[in-house]
Order: C-alpha cells, then sequence, then structure tokens
C-alpha cells in the first residue's frame, strides 16, 4: 500500500456534526459509571471554595479526558468536539476543569486518593479478570523456554541434547 498523492496535497477534513473522534470512551465511561466513580468521589471528595463544587461531575470528565489522551488542561477541549456531548451529558469546559483543580489542597488530593482506590475495588467487580474465579492467579508473562545444549554440567557433547530449561523467570509487580 502507498500513499496516491504527496502529504503537503493530502488534506482530511472532517465536518459532519455526528462525527465521534473517541467513541472507545463510550464502553470506558459506562463502567466507571456502573463502578460508581461519581458516587465515590461525592462521598470522600470535598474541594473548598466556590471552585470545588460538583466534583463528582467535573472527576469525570477529568477520568474522560485522560483516557482520550488529555494531558494538559487545555486538551480537555476533546471532550467538546464533534458529537461528543451529545454522548455524554455534564461535560464541563476546560476553564472550568483547571479552575476545580486549582481548588485543591494536598488533603484534597489524599481524599482522591482514597475515591480511587475504592474505585478500584468496584471495578474490579465490574471487568472480573478470571470470572469464577475464587483465587489470586499468578501468570508470568517474561518466561521463556529453551533446549539447553551440551557443556558444563552434562555428560553429553552432542549439540541439541540436554532438557528443556526455564531461564527469566522474573516477577512483574506493575511498579
Amino acid at each position: 500500500m502507498r500513499l496516491l498523492h504527496s502529504l503537503a496535497r493530502t488534506h482530511a477534513s472532517f465536518d459532519d456534526p455526528n462525527l465521534v473522534s473517541h467513541v472507545g470512551l463510550v464502553p470506558v465511561m459506562a463502567v466507571a459509571q456502573r463502578a460508581g466513580l461519581a458516587d465515590l468521589v461525592a462521598e470522600y471528595v470535598r474541594p473548598g471554595g466556590p471552585c470545588g463544587v460538583d466534583a463528582h461531575l467535573k472527576v469525570p470528565c477529568l477520568v474522560a479526558g485522560m483516557a482520550a489522551g488529555a494531558d494538559s488542561i487545555d486538551d480537555m477541549g476533546l471532550l467538546w468536539h464533534g458529537a461528543m456531548t451529545g454522548l455524554f451529558g455534564g461535560v464541563r469546559a476546560p476553564s472550568t476543569l483547571g479552575s476545580h483543580l486549582r481548588s485543591y489542597t494536598w488533603g484534597n488530593v489524599s481524599q482522591l486518593e482514597k475515591a480511587g482506590r475504592e474505585f478500584l475495588i468496584a471495578l474490579t467487580g465490574q471487568a472480573p479478570v478470571l470470572p469464577g474465579a475464587g483465587t489470586l492467579a499468578f501468570i508470568d508473562i517474561d518466561s521463556m523456554q529453551e533446549r539447553v545444549k551440551g557443556g558444563e554440567g552434562t555428560r553429553s557433547k552432542e549439540p541439541g541434547s540436554g532438557t528443556p530449561r526455564s531461564r527469566g523467570n522474573r516477577c512483574w509487580s506493575g511498579g
């Protein structure tokens, strides 16, 4: 496959008002809603001042923006593009979200962490990794099986003789 035109002559235009650039947010935010993200934020997070109100509406907007790739307040404008406001209710402006975040104190960040921990617990009920399993499973994702060649500690000097031996068993802790 190859381009039929040079990049300088290529132009894409998306002017349909029903176009959604981040439609993958629909299942992500549906799971977040079922797991009670807004309710947990309402229960645990209490920022002060006039900009700290409605944290239960603003934090899910921030989560949606980050899930869509936003890494600054200016990038949160992606929640307003196309038909996003037709898919999601309560979308807040980037300036409102920035003012809300500036109202957080160190204690509010701890409250948000508490809500995040509770949300993670609630998510496990919404998206189980091993449905029906009552025990924790350990999966070693980077081990390797290879044939041991003849050499030190073996009686045979033939190449390719020996038994399979696991090498590189390490645990991934995610940290």
